[in-house]
C-alpha cells in the first residue's frame, strides 16, 4: 500500500490476481507480529512482507549461531554472537517499500502482543504456545504456531471464536449463458451446450441481461436444484413473461463463520489434524505427540535430543508412551518418534521453506478474510529424505564442526554435505521458483564445493511486476537480467556458491551451449519454467542424456512438483494440449459472448494492425521474394497481406493508408472505429436480422450467439474517445509521427473528420463455423479477385514505390508499461466491442490478465514448491532407488489441500520379446578408441552383436537413412546423415539419435532410440 491507501498495482500486479483489490485493501490494514528469526521466521517474514501487510515486527531476543546459517538466508558469518532479529531488519525492509517492518530484539510479552492483528510463534516452547494462544483468543487476535524439527514440521492456526471467510476459494463466481427458460413452476432453466455450467446442488445465483423474461433480472438471488450439466430448476416462473432470448446466470458466492479452539483444547481433538500424505495417518498423529513429547524433553534436559542418540531416543519414545495414555492411539509410529528425535537438532532449508510458504499463506487469509484457513492442526515429515541403509548413517559424524552446514549435517552427517557440495547442477529459469531454488541451493551448499557447480540460464530482464514475489531482486535492479542478479544474490548468502549466470533461451538454437559433453556433466537438472513446452523440451533433453529432473511450478495458489529419477520413474512427458481452450475464429469475428472473446478479439486487432502489417511491409522493402512467397500462401491470405502492404505505403491522399501528419492518425482511427463498431455489426445484421430464424424454426440470435447493437460515436464518451487516443498514437507510432494524449486537441481534429457513409450489401459472406470458412478458404477464387491481385502484383513491383517508402517501426505487445497506449487500446477495442454484443465490460486489471495472459503467482505457493523440489533433490544426491521414497506432490494453500503420492513409474513397451521403458537406448560410439567412425554396416552389425536385432529401417528425425539401399551400407553413419538431410551436421553436435526398425519386430509402435556418440 503507499501512504494514501493505493495499491501499487506494478509491484502487486501477479499477486492481486491471487488475492484481488479488496484482499489487498484489508491486507494493507494488518500490523503482524513474528517471532523467532531462525530460518523458519525469517522464511515466514520473507513471504508476509512480500505480500502487502500493514507492518510486520519480528521479534527475537537470541544471538546467530552457526546453526541458524543452515537455513537463515538474512545472516552472515558476521552476524555471529549478534541480535538475529536485528540483524535481519535492513534485507527484511527492503523487500517491499510498502510495509514498515520492524525488530524487537527483546523478549516476548503480553504487552508486545497485545499490539498486533495476527501473531506467529516459530521456535516456541509449548508453554508459551499455550499461554499466548489463550491470551490472542481472548482477545480476538489470530494466533498462529509453526515449527520445523529435522524433517518433521507442524503448523497450528487459531483465529478465535467467530471468523468470517468471505471468499472460501478465491475463483471467480460460475457463470454461464441461457439457452431458454420454461414458465412453470419450478423453472428450470437451460444453459448452452458449449460448456457445462458447473454449479453445486443448492447454491444461489443470480440472472443478469435476460431478455423477455426480464422479472428474472430483478429477484433475490435463488437457490437451485441441479438436473443435469446444463440445466436446473428454480422457483415459480409461471407468472413471468416468455423468455425470449440471451442472459447469463452467475452463482454468488456466499461467505461462512468458522469456529477455532485455542490451542490448548486443540491438542487434545485429533479430528482437527488436516491429513494430506494419506499413508502417513499413523504417523501424523504420532507426530501429535513426539512434538508435544519434545518439548516435554527440552524442559526437562535443557537441550534438544542428540543426533543419532539410542538413549535420547529412547527418553522421547517413553514420553510419547506416556502421553498416548490419555490420547489412546491405537498404533504408534515409533520409528518416527525415533527419527524425529535423530535429527531434531537439524535446520534445514527446503523444510522451512515448504512449511514457512503454508504458514505465510495463512497470516494472509487471517489479514484478508479470503481463503479457507486451516482447522486447525497440519503435520509433515520427509523422513524418506533420510539414507535408505540405515548403516550408512552409523557411519557418518552428525557433530557440530562450527561451519555453516552444521544445522544440516545434524541431520545427514558430514560425508553427504560433501557429497552436496560436489553436485554440477543446471537450474532452467531464475524468475518466482528460480530465484527460492538458488537460496535454497546456497544454503544447503549445492556444488559449492571444490568440484561442484551450478549453471543457471534465464533470458529475461527483470521487470517491476517481479519484486513482488522474486525476492532475490530489488528495485535498483530493474532492466538487469535475471539470472546475473540472482547470481550475485546468492553468492552473497553463501560466498562459497560457484555459480555461472547465462540469458539463454533453453530450445534447439542453444544446444550449441548446452551441448552432450554439457549435459554428461551434469548430476541434475532442476526445471523453474513457466511454460509447457520449455518443459517438455527440457525433459526430452534429460531422459536422452538420463539426468534426473526437478520440476515445479504454481498457478496462484496451486502447485506442483514432479522428481523425474532415470529408470525409477515416468519423465514428464510430451506436452498436452494447452488448458487455454482455442475461441473458435467464428466466435472471435462474429459471435462473442464472453468478455474473454472480445479481448482475444482485441488482441488480434492489435497484432494485425501494429505489428504483422508494418513487419510485412519491412519484409517486402528488403526481401525481393516476398511478393511470389506470399502468393504460394494462397488466394485469400496473399490478397489481405498484399493490400495491407501497398496501402501502408500510399498516403491517404493517393488512396492509401499511410499517415503523414497527426492529424491523419486521428481520421484514421476515427474511421477504424466507425467500421468496427457501427459499419461491421449493421452489415452482420443486415445478413442476419435480430428476428432470423433458424431452418428449425427457432431464434437464430439464441443462446451463445448474442444480437449485437451498432454503436454511434460520441466525443463526450471516454471509452469512444479511449480508443482513437491509443489507436491514432499508435498508428502514428508505427510511421514514426509523434501523437499527443490531449483530448482537446484530438476533439478539434475530429470535427474535422469526414466519415465515409456505409451501406450494408446483400453480396457479403458471413460464416456461421469455422469449418464454413476453411472451406470458402479453399474455394477457388473467382476472377474479380484474381484481377485484383494481378493487379496489386503489379503495383507493387513498381520501382518508385520502393524508391519511396520508409521502413515502418512495428509494435510488440507490452501489458506491464502505462505509458506505452497498448493496455488503453486493448481495453477500450474490447470494452466496445462488449458493448455492441451487451457483453459486461471488463476493466483495466481484468482485462490486463486476460489478453496479457498473465499467471497469477503469489510468494507463498512459491516458497513451499521450492521446498519440496529440494527435498526431493536430497533423495536424488543420495542415490535413492525405490520409488516409493519419492514424492509427486499436488497443493492447493487456499484450502489448505496438499496431496503426496508416488511417483508412476515408466511405461513399459515390447521389442522382440524383451522389455524397454523411455530410459533404454542402444549407445553407440561411432569412433571407438580414436578408430575410424562406424559405416552403416557396422552399426547395424554392432546392434545385431549386442541387442540379436537386425536393423530394417534408419531413421533421423523425418529424414529416411536406410530401408534397403545397399550402396550406402559402407558410407559412415555421419555422412549417410549429411547425404540424406543436405546439411551438415553442426560441431556442437556430439549425439545422433536414430530411430530403427527391426525385421524381428516390424510392427511394434515403441524402440529404444540408438543414440549414437560422435566424440
Amino acid at each position: 500500500m503507499t501512504e494514501k491507501g493505493e495499491i501499487d498495482e506494478g509491484f502487486y500486479s501477479r499477486q492481486l490476481y491471487v488475492l484481488g483489490h479488496e484482499a489487498m485493501h484489508r491486507m494493507g490494514t494488518v500490523n503482524v507480529l513474528i517471532a523467532g528469526m531462525r530460518g523458519l521466521g525469517v522464511e515466514i517474514a520473507k513471504n508476509v512482507i512480500l505480500s502487502g501487510v500493514k507492518s510486520v515486527t519480528v521479534q527475537d531476543e537470541c544471538q546467530a549461531v552457526w546453526t541458524d546459517l543452515s537455513s537463515q538466508f538474512f545472516l552472515k558469518e558476521s552476524h555471529l554472537g549478534q541480535n538475529r532479529a536485528t540483524c535481519s531488519l535492513q534485507q527484511l525492509s527492503a523487500l517491499n517499500p510498502h510495509v514498515h517492518v520492524l525488530a524487537h530484539p527483546g523478549p516476548l510479552d503480553e504487552d508486545l502482543i497485545l499490539q498486533f492483528q495476527v501473531v506467529v510463534l516459530t521456535d516456541s516452547s509449548l508453554d508459551d504456545q499455550k499461554r499466548f494462544g489463550e491470551l490472542c483468543h481472548s482477545h480476538g487476535i489470530k494466533f498462529i504456531v509453526a515449527d520445523t524439527r529435522g524433517l518433521c514440521g507442524q503448523l497450528f492456526c487459531d483465529f478465535g471464536e467467530e471468523f468470517e471467510v468471505l471468499d472460501q476459494d478465491g475463483e471467480m463466481p460460475a457463470s454461464a449463458m441461457i439457452q431458454s427458460v420454461s414458465k412453470a413452476n419450478p423453472g428450470v432453466v437451460f444453459c448452452t451446450d458449449d460448456r457445462k455450467h458447473g454449479f453445486p446442488n443448492g447454491s444461489k445465483v443470480f440472472f443478469s441481461q435476460v431478455q423477455g423474461m426480464t422479472e428474472l433480472n430483478t429477484i433475490d438471488p435463488v437457490e437451485i436444484k441441479v438436473r443435469d450439466s446444463y440445466s436446473f430448476s428454480i422457483g415459480d416462473t409461471s407468472a413471468f413473461s416468455t423468455y425470449e432470448r440471451g442472459g447469463v446466470v452467475t452463482v454468488v458466492k456466499q461467505p461462512c463463520m468458522l469456529t477455532f479452539k485455542p490451542l490448548s483444547e486443540a491438542l487434545l481433538d485429533y479430528q482437527l489434524l488436516k491429513m494430506n500424505d494419506y499413508g502417513k495417518e499413523s504417523r501424523h498423529k504420532t507426530l501429535h505427540l513426539a512434538f508435544q513429547a519434545l518439548h516435554g524433553f527440552v524442559k526437562k534436559e535443557q537441550r534438544l535430543p542428540r543426533p543419532r542418540s539410542q538413549s535420547d531416543a529412547d527418553a522421547l519414545l517413553a514420553i510419547v508412551g506416556e502421553l498416548n495414555t490419555v490420547a489412546q492411539l491405537e498404533q504408534l509410529d515409533e520409528a518416527a518418534v525415533r527419527s524425529l528425535s535423530y535429527t531434531a537438532q537439524g535446520d534445514l532449508a527446503p523444510m522451512n521453506a515448504f512449511i514457512g510458504g503454508l504458514a505465510a499463506q495463512e497470516v494472509i487469509k487471517a489479514c484478508s478474510r479470503k481463503f479457507t484457513p486451516l482447522q486447525q492442526w497440519l503435520y509433515f515429515d520427509a523422513l524418506e529424505c533420510l539414507p535408505e541403509d540405515e548403516d550408512q548413517l552409523a557411519e557418518c559424524s552428525f557433530s557440530e564442526k562450527g561451519t555453516r552446514y552444521d544445522g544440516q549435517i545434524a541431520v545427514f552427517g558430514s560425508a553427504f554435505q560433501d557429497k552436496l557440495e560436489m553436485q554440477k547442477y543446471f537450474l532452467v529459469g531464475a524468475g518466482a521458483i528460480g530465484c527460492e531454488l538458488l537460496k535454497n541451493f546456497a544454503l544447503i551448499g549445492l556444488g559449492a564445493g571444490e568440484e561442484g557447480h551450478i549453471t543457471v540460464t534465464d533470458m529475461d530482464f527483470i521487470e517491476k511486476s517481479n519484486l513482488n514475489r522474486q525476492f532475490l531482486f530489488r528495485s535498483q535492479d530493474i532492466g538487469k537480467p535475471k539470472s546475473d542478479v540472482a547470481a550475485k544474490a546468492v553468492r552473497e548468502m553463501n560466498p562459497g556458491m560457484k555459480i555461472t549466470a547465462h540469458q539463454n533461451r533453453l530450445d534447439a538454437d542453444s544446444e550449441g551451449v548446452y551441448d552432450y559433453n554439457f549435459f554428461i556433466g551434469l548430476d541434475g537438472v532442476a526445471a523453474a519454467l513457466d511454460n509447457v513446452e520449455a518443459r517438455v523440451y527440457l525433459d526430452g533433453r534429460c531422459v536422452q542424456h538420463q539426468k534426473p529432473l526437478l520440476e515445479g511450478g504454481t498457478l496462484g495458489c496451486q502447485g506442483h512438483t514432479l522428481a523425474v529419477v532415470p529408470h525409477l520413474t515416468k519423465s514428464y512427458g510430451p506436452g498436452t494440449s494447452s488448458s487455454n481452450e482455442a475461441i473458435p475464429l467464428c466466435t472471435l469475428k462474429n459471435f462473442p459472448h464472453r468478455i474473454e472473446h472480445t479481448l482475444q478479439w482485441a488482441r488480434d486487432q492489435f497484432e494485425g494492425l501494429f505489428k504483422q502489417t508494418p513487419e510485412n511491409v519491412n519484409l517486402f522493402l528488403r526481401d525481393v521474394g516476398f511478393v511470389e512467397r506470399t502468393l504460394g500462401l494462397g488466394d485469400a491470405e496473399a490478397l489481405e497481406t498484399l493490400a495491407g502492404v501497398w496501402s501502408s505505403l500510399k498516403d491517404m491522399g493517393s488512396g492509401g493508408q499511410r499517415p503523414t501528419s497527426w492529424e491523419d492518425c486521428v481520421s484514421w482511427a476515427r474511421c477504424k472505429w466507425e467500421t468496427l463498431y457501427n459499419n461491421d455489426i449493421r452489415q452482420l445484421l443486415h445478413c442476419f436480422p435480430p428476428e432470423e430464424v433458424t431452418s428449425a424454426g427457432l431464434p437464430f440470435w439464441s443462446g451463445s450467439k448474442r444480437c449485437p447493437h451498432p454503436l454511434t460515436f460520441d466525443p463526450s464518451n471516454t471509452t469512444h474517445m479511449g480508443y482513437v487516443e491509443a489507436a491514432a498514437n499508435l498508428y502514428g507510432l508505427i510511421y514514426g509521427i509523434k501523437g499527443t494524449r490531449d483530448w482537446a486537441a484530438i476533439r478539434r481534429i475530429l470535427e474535422k473528420v469526414q466519415v465515409p457513409s456505409f451501406t450494408p450489401k446483400s453480396s457479403v459472406k458471413i460464416h456461421l463455423t469455422d469449418k464454413e470458412m476453411d472451406e470458402e478458404k479453399e474455394k477457388e477464387r473467382d476472377d474479380a479477385e484474381k484481377a485484383q491481385l494481378e493487379e496489386l502484383k503489379g503495383k507493387l513491383a513498381s520501382p518508385s514505390l520502393k524508391s519511396s517508402a520508409m521502413q515502418m517501426y512495428p509494435t510488440d505487445f507490452e501489458k506491464d508499461d502505462d505509458s506505452n497506449f497498448h493496455m488503453d487500446y486493448i481495453v477500450a477495442a474490447s470494452n466496445l466491442r462488449a458493448e455492441n454484443y451487451d457483453i459486461p465490460a471488463a476493466d483495466r486489471h481484468q482485462s490486463k490478465r486476460i489478453a496479457g495472459r498473465i499467471i497469477p503467482a503469489i510468494a507463498t505457493t512459491t516458497a513451499a514448491v521450492a521446498g519440496l523440489m529440494c527435498l526431493e533433490l536430497y533423495k536424488l544426491v543420495q542415490g535413492h532407488q525405490k520409488i516409493s521414497s519419492y514424492r509427486t506432490t499436488y497443493m492447493y494453500l487456499a484450502s489448505p489441500h496438499i496431496v503426496f503420492s508416488q511417483p508412476c513409474q515408466p511405461q513399459h513397451f515390447e521389442v522382440a520379446g524383451k522389455k524397454y521403458t523411455l530410459w533404454d537406448d542402444f549407445l553407440v560410439e561411432g569412433r571407438r578408441a580414436g578408430q575410424q567412425e562406424m559405416t552403416l554396416r557396422d552399426l547395424f552389425k554392432y546392434i545385431k552383436d549386442q541387442y540379436s536385432l537386425s536393423v530394417c529401417g534408419l531413421y533421423y528425425g523425418a529424414a529416411m537413412l536406410y530401408t534397403g539401399q545397399e550402396e550406402r551400407l559402407d558410407l559412415s553413419v555421419s555422412d549417410v546423415v549429411k547425404m540424406v538431410t543436405k546439411k551438415d551436421i553442426p560441431p556442437h553436435k556430439k549425439m545422433l539419435e536414430l530411430i530403427s526398425s527391426f525385421a524381428e519386430d516390424e510392427d511394434c509402435e515403441s524402440v529404444p532410440p540408438i543414440r549414437y556418440v560422435l566424440l
